[in-house]
This record gives C-alpha cells, sequence and structure tokens, in this order.
C-alpha cells in the first residue's frame, strides 16, 4: 500500500497526521484521480483561426477524425505518400433569435492526395456467418470515408440558448461549397457467401454532399445527402456521371439514417459548440476503433 509520511516534511504541522484526521484517503483518491487523467488518451486537436492572425491548418486526417469515432466497426487510415492535404477553418458566423441560434464555420481542403478510412466487417462478417451460408446476405455496408484532393465547405450549427447558454441541437458538415463539388465520397457493399467463401459484390461509390448530426432521443443516428450514386466501375464519362447524380437525387428520398457510435455523436456536437463559441481549438476525444495509420506507397 502506498504510504505518504507527511510528518517527514518541512513546515508541515503535525496535526497534518493523516491517520489522525483521515487526510491519507483524501490524498490517496486525489493521487489516483490524477493519475488517471494524466493517462486518458486523447485524440487530435484542431487548430482554429476562424480567419484571424495566422493561418491555423490541421492535416485532413486530424479533421476527419471523427470517421473512426462514429463507427461500429475497427478503422485503418491510409494517406497517399507524399499528401499534403490540409484543413483551415477559414471564417465563422453567429446569428442568434429569440432562444435559438444558427452558426457556419467555412472551411477549406487544401493540397494534394487522398485519405481513406477503411472499415474492417470481419467481425459482423463472423456474427452474421450463418445467415449467409443459408443464402442471406448483408446489404450496402458502408467500406470506407475518403477524402481526394482540394475542396471547400462548411459546418452548420443549429442549437438554442437558454440563460445565455448555447446547447447544440444539430451539425451539418457541407462538403460542396462555393460551387464546388464535394471532395468526399463513401464505398458501400454487399457481402453474399458463394463457393465457399465471403464475396463483395455491388460495390458501390457515393459522393457525399453532406453529414448530418442531430440531438434526439434513441440510437445516435447521422445523415447522408448524396451528389450522385454509381457501381464502383462505373468509370468517368459523362454519360456515367449524369446517370449517377440522377441515382444520387433519387436515393437522397430514400436513404435511411446511419446509426453510429454515441461517442462519436457527442463528438460532433461538442465540436459544433466550439465552433459556434469560436474557441481556439477542439480535442477530439480518443477512438478506441482506430485500427492502424499508415501511408501507402507511390
Amino acid at each position: 500500500m502506498l504510504e505518504i509520511n507527511l510528518r517527514s516534511q518541512k513546515n508541515v504541522p503535525m496535526i497534518l497526521n493523516p491517520h489522525q484526521t483521515g487526510i491519507r484517503p483524501l490524498l490517496l483518491l486525489v493521487l489516483f484521480a490524477t493519475v488517471r487523467l494524466a493517462a486518458a488518451p486523447a485524440g487530435p486537436t484542431l487548430q482554429l483561426d476562424y480567419g484571424h492572425g495566422a493561418p491555423q491548418t490541421n492535416a485532413v486526417s486530424e479533421f476527419m477524425y471523427f470517421v473512426p469515432l462514429i463507427s461500429p466497426e475497427p478503422v485503418s487510415v491510409i494517406t497517399n505518400a507524399g499528401n499534403t492535404q490540409c484543413v483551415r477553418i477559414s471564417s465563422s458566423t453567429c446569428r442568434v433569435s429569440g432562444d435559438t441560434f444558427v452558426a457556419t464555420c467555412n472551411f477549406e481542403f487544401t493540397g494534394e492526395g487522398s485519405q481513406q478510412n477503411i472499415l474492417d466487417h470481419t467481425d459482423k462478417i463472423h456474427e452474421h456467418e450463418e445467415d449467409l451460408k443459408a443464402g442471406g446476405s448483408l446489404k450496402r455496408q458502408l467500406s470506407s470515408i475518403c477524402v481526394e484532393g482540394a475542396g471547400n465547405g462548411s459546418v452548420e450549427i443549429e442549437g438554442t440558448v437558454t440563460n445565455g447558454v448555447r446547447s447544440v441541437n444539430e451539425v451539418r458538415l457541407q462538403f460542396n461549397g462555393r460551387g464546388k463539388p464535394s471532395p468526399v465520397s463513401i464505398g458501400l457493399e454487399d457481402f453474399t457467401y458463394h463457393d465457399g467463401a465471403v464475396k463483395i459484390e455491388n460495390e458501390i461509390v457515393a459522393r457525399v454532399n453532406a453529414l448530418t448530426f442531430r440531438r434526439g432521443t434513441g440510437n445516435p443516428k447521422m445523415e447522408v445527402t448524396l451528389a450522385s450514386l454509381k457501381a464502383k466501375d462505373a468509370g468517368d464519362s459523362a454519360w456515367s456521371n449524369l446517370m449517377g447524380s440522377l441515382k444520387g437525387m433519387v436515393a437522397n428520398q430514400f436513404i435511411p439514417p446511419i446509426t453510429v457510435e454515441a461517442v462519436g455523436h457527442q463528438a460532433m456536437l461538442d465540436f459544433g459548440e466550439a465552433l459556434a463559441a469560436e474557441k481556439p481549438a477542439f480535442t477530439f476525444p480518443f477512438a478506441t476503433r482506430l485500427k492502424t495509420v499508415s501511408t501507402a506507397k507511390p
């Protein structure tokens, strides 16, 4: 057991004998709490300048750290060799009307390269293995979230004001700002079982215009708004892009919200609160599902 000998400390009155006053349990509790706080891991810290003073940029992997936080599956983060992608919060406005407020913070992706968040469905496949062998399937599984190249977007925050205190109810990440296409896309795929093995089928790439997080009861959800939807091997012709845009518009009418991890959902609401208050920095909680971070070979 840890012993704390206060008698040996200079200028400490004898009345502080922990055996006489009961201070020793309190000191042990404080020491234990301090050690736990010091050891608690945290995610990356975003530097936020809102267009004031020296520009503060963040690696795209830091800005997108919410992906392994919201993911129910393990996530591997891969960036290409020589990646120069950065993100900066470039401006902020906030309008208060009665007991509600709306804040908008513009951001920009700069630099070149790509960053991929790859989800590992191994555990889910094992969990549903018998169903798959019996002829079932796992439909429309989220396989990746990627950011490629540069772009512009905004974080739109809505909430209420009570006794001067703001409470965030909705955070919306819009990726297609200033009339430019979104650099963010998601991959979807089906899992089936054929010839003694699990197969990946119907791979789809969907370009994402927005991700929305709302405070509410029940399981936390993330809403997805698409710009386009097409098969992974559809190519990049004008016709396939047109058809992809039409499919995306139709899909937006039917896509259900995606269930996400509570810690990630709350982190995005907290992020919105930090932006609305124009705080100089925001630290994400530690993502326990972050599996690996690596750089792809050129």
